[in-house]
């Protein structure tokens, strides 16, 4: 699938020229490009995975606009990571963090002139913003303290918290202001980092940074917590007594099976042992009159188990 890999490939070998042409004008060490041609690295196999998943058979203009962005990041991250052994360049690095700011607003509004904005897209873009503020805020905490480490952990500790509270996952509505803090955020930074201002000015800058950061994250993960998932109810477990008395088998009733009618018999003496069903029509040898029996009985003859 060329025509899907096309892109990030470009921006990996983009990222690795940005890298040679920085090693050749203010000078890069082995840990810079270690760490540089790894973002790139990285970066291109998460966008190519993107877009398989978006169903994209090629990057979109806008989203060219976000990669040459996220290869000027992979430059100041080099320069960064450069930095803890020599003194950086600052003109060079907030130089090319400015061009990486100012692109953020060029790349939003090509996908609205063209028609072209997808969730590929806004992903990309959120991504290499927050990795923009990452690194400037380890830029900076040497100097203004490890305090200003927090703006730059800020999006990914909340990314983290998403995987232990599922209820942090739920979808945003869409704010402007919320768009306005994370550009805010670079370009304090960026101030911050040119270290034009006067040290207590710098912290106020910062502390601003952080407490509007701490504002638009506090009301978004208020926003998702009045609307979270009601918890499942138990319903309450029955006494032992009662649960014993459900689960103990009725007592059994020995059925009453119905009686089964029988003739009735007559038993005649032994001089005429003849058991006849009622009526008995009496032969002259028994002087008994059968209307007489009859007129005893209720007019029938029964069995005594019936009386």
């Amino acid at each position: 699938m060329p025509t899907v890999r096309s892109g990030p490939m470009i921006g990996l070998g983009a990222q690795l020229v940005v890298l040679a042409a920085l090693a050749a004008t203010v000078g890069l060490s082995g840990a810079g490009w270690l760490v540089g041609t790894g973002y790139a690295v990285v970066t291109c196999l998460a966008l190519s995975r993107g877009l398989h998943r978006a169903g994209a058979s090629r990057l979109g203009p806008a989203d060219r606009v976000t990669l040459t962005r996220g290869v000027l990041v992979g430059a100041v991250t080099a320069l960064v990571v450069d930095s803890f052994g020599r003194p950086a360049p600052v003109g060079l690095l907030v130089a090319v963090s400015a061009v990486a700011l100012l692109l953020d607003a060029v790349d939003g509004l090509v996908a609205r002139r063209t028609g072209t904005v997808s969730a590929l897209g806004a992903r990309f873009d959120m991504e290499v913003d927050a990795f923009l503020i990452l690194v400037l805020s380890v830029y900076v905490a040497p100097t203004a303290g490890a305090w200003v480490l927090a703006i730059g952990a800020m999006r990914y500790a909340f990314v983290a918290a998403s995987a232990v509270l599922p209820w942090l996952s739920g979808s945003l509505p869409p704010r402007y202001w919320r768009k306005v803090v994370a550009a805010a955020q670079g370009v304090l930074l960026a101030v911050a980092a040119a270290g034009v201002l006067p040290e207590p000015w710098t912290t106020l800058v910062l502390v601003v940074a952080l407490a509007l950061l701490v504002e638009s994250f506090g009301r978004d993960v208020a926003w998702l917590w009045r609307r979270r998932p009601a918890p499942r109810s138990v319903a309450p477990q029955a006494p032992a007594a009662a649960l014993a008395a459900v689960a103990a088998p009725a007592p059994t009733v020995p059925p009453v099976r119905a009686p089964r009618a029988v003739p009735a018999l007559v038993v005649l003496p032994p001089m005429l042992p003849v058991a006849v069903p009622s009526p008995v029509a009496v032969p002259p040898l028994l002087p008994v009159h059968a209307s007489a029996m009859a007129g005893g009985s209720g007019g029938t003859v029964h069995s005594d188990w019936r009386l």
